[in-house]
């Protein structure tokens, strides 16, 4: 397998942690975009949340919640973002579940949103064919 996140679970290219546990791994995203940005990852390969087993992705989110705590409480930060993109379309871009924290100030500058225009769409219609 040539997953660049497995690659660095074992050892095989540096990274900057943050966090680890049994079962996953936390470190900072080497994109260098915003200060703290961080990734969680399980240590278990899978693509993404549709076919991550229930465990780890359970896990992974706990992990998530766990390091979003620590830098509001111990770090300085006011609040986090938290990402993920699953397949392709959504812009996934590294094929292994991976959820971003970006750690966030009120001055940070930072504007994460970028969907902004309001759409003329049928949220009724919408809803009756989303909904389980």
């Amino acid at each position: 397998m040539d997953c660049i996140f497995c690659k660095i679970i074992k050892g095989e290219i540096p990274s900057y942690k943050i966090y680890e546990d049994e079962m996953t791994y936390a470190f900072l995203d080497i994109a260098s975009d915003s200060y703290g940005h961080t990734l969680v990852i399980p240590k278990k390969h899978c693509v993404n949340v549709l076919d991550c087993e229930e465990e780890y992705l359970r896990v992974t989110i706990d992990t998530v919640q766990k390091i979003s705590r620590h830098f509001v409480d111990n770090c300085g930060f006011e609040g986090v973002n938290i990402l993920n993109a699953s397949g392709q379309s959504a812009q996934q871009s590294v094929f292994h579940l991976h959820f971003h924290i970006i750690p966030r100030k009120s001055d940070d500058e930072i504007d994460i949103w970028a969907l902004k225009d309001k759409k003329q769409l049928d949220l009724a219609e919408i809803c009756e064919k989303l909904k389980i």
